[in-house]
């Protein structure tokens, strides 16, 4: 049994996915310039989906900063996580590494955490800033 919406038609979501707008083309499917703007606490409930998501990637990335620099580079789990900690905020490293291996791998995730400060960004500003142009109805002029 669906509900309808008293007007404009149209049916109540009748699960979580339905209410936050969870949908098969992407993390949070989002409203297309001819449908109407999302709610105020749909719209909350998505900037927090998808802040959890970026947390959980930024957690996901610093365990494999932890794990590389502790299994390869032989440093102490709290100076492991201090060194991954600083190149994944883009501070710099502070232990030296005297192997070749420890070398690669800080190369690696250098090159690595620049990317996921790239995507963390992204997935911060994603429902942002899709509010912020389907307000101002920007549309591609190109086709």
């Amino acid at each position: 049994m669906s509900l309808e919406y008293p007007v404009g038609g149209g049916k109540f979501p009748e699960t979580l996915a339905e209410r936050v707008g969870v949908g098969q083309g992407g993390l949070v499917k989002l409203e297309s310039r001819h449908q109407p703007i999302a709610s105020r606490p749909r719209f909350l409930r998505r900037v927090a989906l998808y802040t959890l998501v970026a947390l959980g990637f930024l957690a996901l990335s610093l365990l494999l900063g932890v794990l590389g620099y502790h299994s390869i580079a032989g440093l102490p789990w709290m100076d492991a996580l201090l060194e991954a900690s600083m190149i994944l905020t883009g501070m710099g490293p502070v232990a030296p590494m005297t192997t070749d291996g420890a070398k690669l791998f800080a190369s690696v995730y250098a090159i690595f955490s620049g990317v996921a400060f790239l995507t963390t960004a992204s997935l911060l500003l994603a429902p942002v800033v899709h509010r912020l142009l389907h307000k101002l109805h920007v549309v591609d002029k190109s086709g």
